[in-house]
């Protein structure tokens, strides 16, 4: 979160419990229902407590603000609380069965928020629920009212879905409701799947095929020791970010993503039209984001959805107005392919498009 906006919240934390009041209890009645009984919820970005009493039991509360926790334990003495970032959640993984965010992932900016959603699916156990609200409109602002100086972000319901399904979820609902101040409500599954590792400002944006199952149930692309991704990594030069996706985007400004999120025991398994929806939202994707330049790992999915007869190389045509490469697969499956050749290839991409892109290898 912006630290700003945490600092007006932590100055004026019971001002906000007297003037404001849950918006729809209903609706946090119907997350305390689908959470599995006797799953913990997690009241993200508490705030005072307004919802705490709707969520179900057990119930954990989280603020950046720690005031916001003080009122709430004032109104539920019951519920533990906890002060901590959205972005390094101090939960272990699967810790929870479900996920309230009633209007504070507008107060994350739009390019953090897929780390953001990342970390919420990894403290979700598989098929928790999330459900979240934030303001629906475009740009940014600054409050000028009982509360000035917070920080809010409007997002598009198409955008958000998008991120949302990027981050490992199954979007189950998606609805826009008020005039003026509209809000879009979002209910989400935590599937077995891998999360979107992006961000604004990627030197390239690395996208595989679909997840393992083996890579979901760990957390990381690519994960299996026969998969020579992260050994091609390490000879093209980044040698310091072993199956380490953050690590991999924070250092060197490469992100990761795949075509297809849901995992499977092969990529066998997937389908043409499978692949086709899925290049639809990373074309998104890098349309919103703007990477230097995108690498497909894996002719598959690039042949599958956009040429039958593609060539592994910088591509005659961009992708969301982004430079694409295609390489071989990095799969153990694909022991023709040397390490080197892979290395190869990812230094190529890595170095960007040359004057005029076209199939190399």
């Amino acid at each position: 979160m912006h630290r700003a906006t945490v600092a007006v919240y932590e100055d004026h934390a019971a001002t906000y419990l007297a003037n404001r009041a849950a918006l729809d209890p209903g609706r946090a009645e119907r997350f305390a229902a689908a959470v599995t009984r006797g799953a913990r919820r997690l009241d993200l970005g508490s705030g005072p407590g307004h919802y705490l009493g709707l969520l179900g039991t057990p119930v954990v509360a989280l603020d950046a603000a720690p005031a916001m926790l003080v009122e709430a334990r004032r109104l539920h003495p019951h519920a533990p609380g906890v002060a901590a970032d959205f972005e390094d959640l101090p939960f272990r993984t699967g810790s929870f069965g479900g996920i309230w965010a009633n209007k504070c992932l507008q107060h994350v900016d739009p390019g953090a928020l897929p780390l953001v959603l990342g970390e919420l699916r990894r403290v979700l156990d598989v098929g928790g629920r999330l459900d979240l609200l934030v303001f629906a409109g475009e740009g940014e602002a600054t409050s000028d009212d009982d509360l000035p100086g917070r920080y809010f972000a409007w997002w598009d319901p198409e955008r958000l879905a998008d991120v949302v399904v990027g981050a490992g979820f199954d979007v189950d609902d998606v609805a826009v409701t008020g005039g003026g101040s509209a809000r879009i409500a979002l209910t989400a599954t935590r599937l077995r799947s891998l999360p979107d590792t992006v961000a604004p400002g990627m030197r390239l944006l690395v996208c595989g095929l679909n997840p393992s199952l083996y890579s979901a149930d760990a957390g990381v692309p690519f994960a299996r020791t026969g998969n020579r991704f992260w050994r091609a990594l390490a000879a093209a030069g980044l040698d310091d970010v072993d199956r380490d996706p953050r690590g991999l985007l924070v250092r060197h400004r490469v992100g990761l993503t795949d075509i297809v999120k849901r995992a499977t025991v092969a990529a066998a398994e997937l389908d043409a039209d499978e692949y086709r929806a899925g290049l639809a939202r990373v074309h998104r994707l890098a349309a919103w984001l703007r990477p230097e330049a995108i690498c497909f790992v894996g002719l598959a999915g690039w042949r599958a959805a956009i040429d039958r007869k593609a060539r592994a190389g910088w591509q005659p045509e961009p992708l969301g107005g982004v430079p694409a490469y295609v390489m071989p697969s990095t799969s153990g499956l694909n022991a023709a392919t040397p390490l080197t050749t892979l290395a190869d290839h990812l230094r190529d991409a890595l170095a960007g498009p040359p004057a005029t892109p076209g199939p190399q290898r």
